[in-house]
């Protein structure tokens, strides 16, 4: 896989944006343009969703991975959580 990496000027927006050409496999490549196809949307809008999902999972965590142990959990340790649920998940996306 091959990267490069340009700085170049936004038309559109007059922001400073950096371009990024990857090589991608014959398989990866046709996926990507079906994709497109279905998504109604650009290649570069897809891969820059999916980049920018995928680096946010390492960095932060989501409101669903807050909760997680809550959800579905026969013995969280926790007496009233039947009662107080509500203030348990809130308090968890608030991350306390």
């Amino acid at each position: 896989m091959q990267w490069h990496l340009a700085t170049v000027a936004s038309k559109k927006e007059g922001n400073i944006s950096r371009q990024l050409t990857v090589r991608l496999s014959e398989q990866l490549s046709d996926s990507l343009e079906s994709a497109a196809r279905k998504m109604r949307r650009k290649r570069s809008e897809i891969v820059r969703l999916a980049l920018e999902q995928y680096l946010e999972v390492g960095s932060s965590s989501s409101k669903a991975d807050r909760v997680r142990g809550l959800l579905g959990a026969v013995d969280t340790g926790i007496s009233d959580l039947a009662e107080r649920h509500r203030e348990y998940v809130v308090e968890s996306l608030r991350g306390r």
